[in-house]
């Protein structure tokens, strides 16, 4: 098997074709490779059939003088040790490449990861010296990835997500005019709520027993837990079950609308909650018990804008085309979601909303959202 001639240390072409015996076998370059990991992630998002992605980084392999020997000899141990209808390519030139085997059996990752280990690590460990081969780190990251809430999918890092990776370096002024927007704002909300935070904290103090703030674990962006703030709108001490059951159904598409004063034909929200108290039902129908997240915005664990951030109940509930929601953006007080139906719409287009928030994003659509917001949270409260 032998490589394509490289012209000044890089393959011409979109890619380098290595000559088989049976058949022709192709090195995708870094771009379409990356495309075809995106591809392959959205297919089994839709099929519910895994992937699995190996990756060789080549780090300091070999001297530069013989690095071509190198990565021939190591592209030709890759392409030896998998399938015709696996695909390769460099996930970085020159520096890191990879193999994708599709539709891999979940309970089969493990003995695939074995073998692949044992297969190349020898033929690897034949062909290059010692000094390159211990400069070889291999890695395996199957989608879906296992949704651990003992451990936070933090999504930065991970190769499943190159598009994202991309997407990051283009919108980072972006990201700067949305971070100071967050922190003008909220600083502004705390600052003129101040007294009505007063007044509300106290209403809530002398009504009913326990906490002014109601603080629940949520799940961030890549899923990293935080305390999520609310002023207190419910009894201390209640049961969860009855809302763990809703959103179940919810999320399974079966969950029916709640009746709710001024929303049409109701509201996809459990209402006339008996867990709620007289000033928390204040609260929730003129949404006065968001304002503590305002504090979570300033810490950094929110944003103005984004979508809801959820509890790891309804996170465990999921379909794997919901997971980019928790992926893609930082949760926000308000989103596109609420500016559009709120609580009036299902939870699979509630979802839409959000992964099209987060693919169209820019500062301009947040200050859009947050016009919009005052009306939504008149018409969508209950």
């Amino acid at each position: 098997m032998k490589l394509r001639r490289w012209t000044n240390g890089k393959a011409s072409g979109l890619a380098a074709t290595l000559a088989s015996p049976n058949a022709d076998r192709v090195v995708l370059n870094e771009s379409s490779f990356r495309r075809m990991i995106v591809v392959e992630r959205k297919r089994t998002e839709r099929s519910h059939k895994p992937f699995l992605l190996m990756l060789l980084e080549m780090g300091t392999c070999a001297p530069p003088a013989k690095s071509g020997v190198a990565l021939d000899q190591i592209l030709s141990v890759l392409l030896q040790s998998t399938r015709e209808t696996d695909i390769t390519g460099w996930y970085a030139e020159h520096s890191i490449i990879g193999a994708m085997f599709t539709e891999v059996a979940i309970e089969e990752k493990n003995a695939i990861v074995s073998t692949m280990l044992t297969r190349i690590s020898g033929a690897l460990s034949a062909k290059l010296t010692l000094e390159q081969f211990n400069g070889i780190r291999i890695s395996f990251h199957l989608f879906p990835e296992e949704w651990d809430q003992e451990v936070p999918q933090r999504r930065n890092g991970s190769a499943i997500y190159p598009d994202l990776d991309k997407r990051d370096q283009s919108r980072k002024f972006s990201c700067i005019v949305k971070r100071g927007m967050d922190l003008c704002g909220s600083l502004l909300a705390l600052i003129v709520g101040s007294p009505l935070f007063v007044i509300l904290a106290l209403a809530i103090k002398l009504t009913s027993e326990g906490p002014v703030f109601y603080r629940q674990p949520r799940l961030g962006q890549y899923g990293v837990p935080f305390a999520f703030l609310k002023f207190r709108s419910m009894y201390d001490h209640n049961d969860s079950s009855t809302h763990k059951e809703y959103v179940r159904q919810l999320i399974a598409g079966v969950a029916e609308k709640k009746p709710a004063n001024g929303n049409g034909g109701g509201v996809y929200k459990l209402t006339k909650d008996v867990r709620v108290t007289r000033v928390g039902a204040f609260l929730r129908r003129t949404s006065l018990d968001e304002l503590p997240q305002f504090i979570n915005v300033l810490k950094g664990d929110m944003s103005l804008v984004g979508p809801r951030p959820p509890i790891d109940y309804e996170v465990e509930r999921y379909d794997l085309w919901h997971r980019p929601r928790l992926l893609e953006v930082k949760p926000g007080i308000t989103g596109l979601w609420q500016v559009n139906g709120r609580n009036r719409i299902r939870f699979d287009e509630m979802v839409r909303l959000d992964l099209k928030y987060a693919r169209t994003w820019s500062p301009w659509l947040d200050l859009k959202i947050l016009l919009r917001t005052p009306k939504a949270m008149v018409e969508g409260a209950y």
